[in-house]
């Protein structure tokens, strides 16, 4: 063989080595793609603040316009005054005059707070208060997949569209990850 023939057959063989080596690496390299086992929801029951509201009937006293219930004391006194004056002769009509008077001051004082207790109205209000309500809300989804012949889980955002994931240098792609890979 001649000088050129060896550098060509080395040469040659470099190039071959080189496109092994490059193929070599590629099929190294490891898989493109993580195959999704399976997607579950991860709930948590967050408390929220909620204003409730009801209507109340309200009952409402009248405002008194006489709160010392005059006229009634003065009216049952006068009536209770004629009454007494009705009874006995003398000295006795005096007193049972008296005695109606005082006794009928003290009904008619009565009979107006009654009356004044009486006079109300009633209307409907609306009380509101807040309370906390449970609700359950999804915060992310804990993804199993299968990577190289091994099981992993991640936590995502939202749930992978289709059945795989994408892989580069070994590790997932993940644009919407919310924790790394356990292991990974």
């Amino acid at each position: 063989m001649n000088r050129s023939n060896i550098i060509g057959a080395v040469v040659g063989a470099g190039a071959v080595l080189s496109i092994g080596a490059i193929a070599g690496y590629e099929a190294f390299k490891g898989p493109t793609y993580a195959e999704v086992v399976q997607v579950g929801p991860v709930h948590q029951n967050v408390m929220t603040l909620e204003k409730v509201c009801n209507d109340v009937r309200v009952v409402h006293k009248a405002p008194v316009k006489d709160e010392n219930r005059i006229a009634g004391t003065v009216m049952g006194g006068v009536l209770g005054g004629l009454l007494g004056n009705q009874v006995g002769r003398g000295v006795g009509n005096n007193l049972a005059t008296v005695a109606g008077a005082a006794g009928g001051a003290y009904a008619g004082n009565r009979v107006q707070k009654g009356m004044q207790d009486k006079d109300t109205s009633t209307t409907t209000e609306q009380r509101c208060h807040t309370v906390e309500k449970p609700h359950d809300t999804i915060v992310g989804y804990d993804v199993r997949y299968r990577l190289d012949g091994r099981e992993d889980t991640i936590r995502m955002e939202q749930p992978p569209t289709g059945n795989r994931i994408p892989v580069e240098h070994g590790k997932l792609v993940l644009n919407t990850a919310t924790a790394e890979s356990q292991g990974r």
